[in-house]
């Protein structure tokens, strides 16, 4: 191996132990507990059901991976839940874990559907579950948040890279998603499917179900500065894909026939309330009360 060669690697290893233990701060401040807010009451029919993307899994107490939305969303009225998926897993794991959670909602509730707001990956999850386990008649609408339907070009960026798939790389990513406490870890599996040609498969087989309301919610960043987390990656997708929030370019978070965009300069993550404060003038937390409210008022 040339020198020049080595010190590369350790390079880019160092950049990757950097980003993972960035990505692990913003789990542990995702995690902080925030006061309850009040409101008014909203007549939605069936409980609501989140569901989380990659990074975060929300078993347990002490984490707290949507910030003040649960507490806001019930102190509104609805009856919310959680999809209990694994971080790190893939679609196919995290549908069937979200299947049994979805079952035991049914069951302990007596509702007939429910509703699933799903961010990022989780919309991914969502869609494989209603496809595979015909779960048209358990799921009346899903609601998306920036999720990469047509593939994230940040995930095909990663898939090329080939220090990623060294030996002693796999080994300490594939031991990292167990310490993690998911039950089924699989970040080689999630890299794959979320790169733009498996999404275009993907498309092509996994279709909507006509029994289910799809609608689909993006954010996008004003400019690299508003998130310094994703800055190298705004950037990156400006170049190739235009828009985006950091991660998810516009063009694959708009996706079926109700798309819509947020105003204001949201990143990916911030949509999930991480930062409990509001960005760009808006309170994170009405975003989620807001779709509720619309979800009422078109009876589900």
């Amino acid at each position: 191996m040339k020198k020049g060669n080595g010190h590369l690697k350790v390079r880019r290893i160092y950049t990757l132990s950097r980003w993972i233990g960035m990505t692990l701060l913003v789990s542990a401040v995702s995690c902080a507990a925030v006061p309850e807010n009040a409101g008014e009451k909203i007549p939605i029919q069936y409980p609501v059901v989140l569901v989380h993307g990659i990074l975060c899994h929300d078993r347990g107490d002490s984490i707290d991976f949507w910030g003040r939305i649960p507490q806001t969303l019930r102190k509104r009225g609805a009856l919310v839940y959680f999809g209990n998926t694994d971080a790190w897993g893939s679609y196919k794991t995290n549908a069937l874990l979200l299947k049994e959670s979805i079952e035991t909602i049914l069951k302990e509730t007596g509702a007939a559907k429910v509703n699933i707001i799903a961010h990022s990956k989780g919309g991914i999850d969502s869609r494989y579950l209603i496809w595979r386990y015909d779960f048209g008649d358990k799921v009346a609408s899903l609601t998306t948040l920036s999720t990469p339907h047509r593939g994230a070009e940040t995930a095909d960026l990663l898939a090329k890279q080939k220090f990623l798939y060294l030996k002693p790389i796999q080994y300490a990513i594939e031991k990292y998603g167990i310490l993690y406490g998911d039950i089924y870890p699989d970040l080689y599996a999630v890299l794959d499917e979320m790169t733009t040609a498996h999404m275009k498969e993907f498309n092509e087989t996994v279709i909507p179900d006509d029994r289910v309301y799809y609608q689909s919610i993006y954010t996008v960043m004003h400019n690299p500065f508003d998130e310094a987390l994703f800055g190298y990656t705004y950037t990156y997708l400006k170049k190739i894909s235009g828009f985006s929030d950091g991660i998810v370019s516009e063009k694959s978070a708009s996706w079926g026939d109700n798309p819509r965009r947020i105003p204001g300069s949201i990143s990916h993550s911030a949509i999930t309330d991480w930062k409990q404060k509001s960005i760009s003038g808006i309170n994170i937390p009405d975003i989620y009360v807001d779709i509720i409210r619309r979800l009422s008022r078109l009876g589900f």
